[in-house]
């Protein structure tokens, strides 16, 4: 038997068979150990380093300086901070010479293949340790090129969020590169110094974080947005009141146009032409938001504000906490003089907004967000709370605030815990995780148009399989039950459209995945079961599509002809259509998927519809195999049908949860076997993978697929808390706790 703790140690010594606080366990762990922290704000320079659709930054440095002589030398340089080690693959496309160093240390020099054959990528895995690591790259202008593409293997799972060295720069998101130089100045001798003064080695770093003297000597909005007569910005700060109680606060100031004042939604200056102004109204202590709107005149866009307090300054503020910016404003426009904005339209950062009342172009360029008064600096929001963030991310680190699919399990988990538990406290939670992400959805989809690729949601809109949609997509349908938020409702139907009308199909219309060029490519997944029907149930009741519900029900069809294995009853992990073949190899938590999902189906899949009588017919088949599969201790294996392979918790809680909701829905024919596998399996998960602290051991890492089953057994460990487990514990414990109230009731209620 498979061990993980003692079992002194465990959530079932501790608390015997109280499962409904075992799940309050579960649930408030989980919560404590990813506390809600949102996006974190950077000062972006647009006129810097980009990425490309596939993430890779774009160091094509011969596009920066076309002038540049062959034989010329820049160098580009990011720093990445990691919470804790990280092991990770990047990727270089090298378009000339270079030479790449990790932490000082040369990781790697280009050879004339990489450098002249056309889109030749080399992989190099590089340990991150914990805290600042530094990349820097030296890179030779030859005919042939100058510079590289640089970026995490499979980026938008994978992120690397890289920031700008130099004190002058700190806390600035993005690299920075030096104009060329005719000699390497590196040539034996130490790199820069990412945290003394970028001025120390006499090179210019790009971009320009300082505005010239002369843009210095124009007024703000004139520097930003030009001289546009009639359009009109807006800036918004804060007030930050120090002294106790309620005083009067003097407001004074010039504009050269019309001006429109507001303090925390009150209006209290309105202008109508060029001007000075002074009023004074209440303020307490604390930050108070000021919004302004000026309007540019014929000849100058310019305002001046300050605000006095018994004769003193009051300070100034940014709206939220920007790192590498000190200044106090958030900058909009221009703004056609016919877009009408409320104040709350305003003071808040999760929307774009429209510079036209029509649209007057195309890919977005009619849309703005909040800048910062720097050359072409932008308010930026990044996912960082997985700081290099790797695939499944674990440890610690927050997975708040992140779209992925074993996220999406995690927030079901803690929907149903909250609701079994009549705990509104862990439902809002789970919401205020899925709102994070869908509040963001449109700029998410402006910030990829405007630099390459987003820097947050990135699996969302960077959708090109069914891992980076169907479970989160779900669960964010499962959220709308609860708050029924419209805003989810346009996620959904992009969701929908990629599942029902682009996503990849064999002639039978079974969903594959092409994956060219890649390890997996033309191959099925018992994974994609989970991926794709849970969310296109939910869309169908939600919406009363009948096609997404149709799909669900062919998908669970055309799979078991590819992946099934009757002599056994269980299913293959994968069909590799590259050797027409199945894997044969019975993974545990595909095989889990696969009947979690079919549940999802059956709950909701009328009486009278065409498959169901098939469906029920396979679930019952499904089960009977599993059943006959399971281990003494109430657990399943990671490879199903090898007893030598060690006993994984995901598929058990997975099995767990079905059988229960077989028993319960009355879909299983010999249902007193299943209540005892049901049963079993909890009781063997509270023994033996869920300690007295709530952490949950035992959950396999996200999986590749092989024909061998050497490669799940002793290439696929376990990891603690992995995403993929802590979810689906909360919710076979969810169900085992209602088969328990459902075998308490009387039979003539069991059975109505």
């Amino acid at each position: 038997m498979t061990t993980y703790f003692n079992e002194q140690e465990s959530i079932q010594s501790r608390l015997g068979d109280d499962d409904n606080r075992t799940l309050k366990v579960l649930a408030d762990r989980y919560i404590g150990a990813n506390p809600p922290v949102p996006f974190a704000f950077r000062a972006f320079y647009r006129s810097g380093v980009l990425q490309n659709e596939d993430g890779m930054f774009d160091l094509n440095l011969g596009r920066r300086f076309p002038e540049a002589r062959p034989g010329q030398f820049s160098y580009a340089y990011g720093l990445v901070w990691s919470d804790g080690e990280r092991n990770l693959d990047v990727l270089f496309r090298c378009l000339g010479p270079i030479e790449f160093y990790f932490n000082d240390e040369r990781a790697y020099r280009s050879n004339v293949i990489d450098e002249i054959k056309p889109d030749a990528s080399v992989k190099l895995n590089l340990n991150f340790v914990k805290g600042w690591n530094r990349l820097f790259i030296k890179a030779k202008h030859t005919a042939a090129g100058f510079g590289c593409l640089f970026g995490s293997d499979e980026a938008k799972v994978r992120i690397l969020n890289v920031l700008t060295p130099f004190p002058e720069r700190q806390g600035q998101a993005g690299w920075v590169f030096s104009a060329p130089v005719d000699i390497d100045l590196f040539e034996g001798s130490p790199l820069p110094d990412g945290l003394a003064s970028e001025k120390e080695h006499g090179l210019r770093w790009l971009p320009a974080c300082e505005w010239s003297e002369g843009e210095l000597a124009k007024p703000v909005c004139e520097r930003l947005f030009g001289l546009q007569p009639g359009k009109h910005a807006y800036a918004w700060t804060k007030l930050e009141k120090v002294g106790s109680g309620e005083e009067p606060c003097l407001l004074k100031g010039h504009t050269a146009g019309p001006l429109t004042v507001w303090l925390d939604g009150k209006q209290v200056v309105e202008l109508a032409k060029e001007g000075s102004f002074q009023v004074e109204v209440p303020v307490s202590f604390g930050k108070h938001d000021l919004l302004i709107r000026s309007i540019c005149g014929n000849d100058a866009w310019d305002f001046t504000l300050h605000a006095y307090v018994r004769g003193e300054v009051v300070p100034l503020c940014a709206p939220k906490k920007v790192h590498g910016s000190t200044d106090p404003w958030f900058y909009l426009g221009p703004l056609d003089s016919s877009i009408e904005l409320t104040y709350e339209d305003l003071v808040r950062t999760d929307r774009i907004y429209a510079q036209y009342s029509d649209s007057r172009s195309q890919g977005g360029e009619d849309k703005t967000y909040w800048r910062l008064d720097a050359p072409d600096a932008w308010l930026r929001p990044y996912y960082e709370n997985a700081m290099l963030s790797n695939k499944w991310t674990v440890g610690n680190v927050t997975n708040y605030a992140r779209w992925d699919y074993p996220l999406g399990v995690t927030i079901y988990g803690l929907l149903q815990a909250g609701r079994l538990l009549e705990r509104s406290d862990i439902i809002g939670y789970a919401l205020d995780h899925v709102h994070s992400c869908t509040d963001m959805f449109e700029y998410s989809l402006w910030d990829r148009e405007k630099y390459g690729f987003p820097a947050i949601n990135q699996q969302l809109v960077m959708m090109k399989m069914l891992d980076n949609c169907g479970s989160f997509g779900s669960a964010m349908l499962e959220a709308y039950q609860e708050d029924k938020d419209p805003g989810y409702l346009p996620i959904a139907q992009r969701i929908a459209d990629f599942m029902l009308m682009r996503l990849e199909r064999k002639e039978d219309g079974a969903f594959y995945r092409i994956c060219q060029d890649e390890y997996s490519e033309n191959t099925m997944w018992a994974d994609d079961l989970y991926m794709s029907t849970p969310f296109l149930c939910r869309y169908a009741g939600i919406t009363g599509s009948s096609e997404a519900l149709n799909e669900a029900a062919k998908q669970f069809l055309l799979f078991r002809k590819y992946l099934y294995m009757p002599d056994q009853r269980i299913m293959s992990h994968v069909f590799d259509f590259k050797y027409g073949m199945a894997t044969g190899i019975p993974w545990g938590r595909g095989n889990g998927w696969i009947l979690f999902s079919l549940t999802e189906v059956l709950e909701v899949l009328p009486a009278e519809h065409e498959a169901r009588p098939e469906l029920v017919h396979f679930f019952n088949e499904l089960c009977a195999g599993y059943a006959d599969l399971q281990a003494e201790s109430g657990l399943w294996h990671q490879v199903l049908n090898d007893p030598d392979a060690y006993q994984e918790a995901s598929c058990t809680a997975m099995f767990a949860y079905a059988f229960a909701r077989g028993v319960r829905f009355g879909w299983l024919e010999q249902p007193d076997r299943f209540i005892h596998a049901s049963l079993k399996a909890w009781d063997g998960l509270t023994r033996l993978a869920i300690d007295a602290q709530g952490n949950v051991h035992g959950v396999c890492s996200g999986s590749r697929y092989a024909f061998t089953a050497d490669y799940y057994k002793k290439d696929l460990l376990t990891v603690t808390n992995d995403n993929h487990g802590v979810g689906i514990m909360m919710l076979a414990g969810t169900e085992v706790v209602k088969l328990k109230r459902w075998l308490a009731q009387p039979l003539e209620v069991m059975h109505k």
